[in-house]
């Protein structure tokens, strides 16, 4: 798929991954629909950047725990360029949860955000994907979603069942729509983290580097472009999973 003309819905566009996708994308020519919850005039920085590249890019604010929410922010979508090709589910809750205080508010919010949303957005642009007769999904999992880790079970439960839902859907919605998933590992640390934590991270990747948000953009960028590939995981780790 060329991107070039497409439309784009990004979520968890205004900050981190999200926006180097969001920006990448817009680049080379996609029609942006940035989401954001909170990050609003970070929101409007990726429309004014996105602009710049000629685009007419639209933000919406969605609570991705909402439903209607996410409902809403479709049908902007579709009243803004009235087709969506591309969905990137980059969007998500992340925070360390020890089991001995994991709380089932906890493990509601991280199911919510991280794995209903993906999938009730799946379900509706799908759909619309499908009419169109082509389109792309991209679902941003985690390497977590294979290499558990104690104190985050509830996170990597989350992607653990976006890697199964990716699957599940590159065969429910073949041959018009492919759906694929990066697994990033360590990519951007939390902004509080320590210098000590950060060598912690080093030395559980085999390449000694941590990666980048670009590392992620070239992956998905791979995926949209790519017309023969679905159903796929691509580890954008440094070898992380491996130890």
């Amino acid at each position: 798929m060329e991107i070039e003309g497409k439309v784009a819905l990004v979520t968890g566009a205004a900050k981190r991954v999200g926006r180097s996708i969001a920006l990448a994308l817009a680049e080379r020519g996609a029609e942006l629909v940035v989401h954001y919850r909170d990050s609003e005039r970070e929101a409007h920085e990726v429309l004014a950047q996105a602009k710049r590249y000629g685009g007419k890019p639209v933000a919406v604010r969605a609570d991705l725990a909402s439903s209607a929410d996410l409902a809403e922010m479709v049908e902007t979508a579709m009243r803004a360029f009235g087709r969506i090709e591309i969905l990137v589910n980059s969007a998500a809750v992340f925070y360390r949860t020890p089991f001995a205080s994991l709380t089932e508010a906890d493990w509601d919010r991280f199911l919510t955000v991280n794995l209903k949303a993906p999938f009730l957005l799946c379900r509706q642009i799908g759909e619309i994907m499908r009419l169109q007769g082509r389109g792309k999904i991209v679902n941003l999992a985690d390497i977590a979603g294979t290499k558990v880790w104690a104190e985050f079970i509830p996170y990597a439960v989350s992607k653990a069942g976006l890697l199964a839902l990716t699957a599940g859907l590159a065969k429910a919605l073949a041959p018009a729509v492919q759906v694929n998933a990066i697994a990033p590992g360590t990519v951007l640390l939390p902004e509080e983290s320590t210098p000590e934590e950060r060598e912690q991270a080093l030395r559980r990747v085999p390449l000694k580097r941590l990666g980048s948000p670009e590392d992620v953009v070239r992956g998905v960028l791979y995926l949209i472009e790519s017309d023969f590939v679905t159903g796929e995981v691509l580890n954008v780790d440094g070898g992380q999973r491996l130890l």
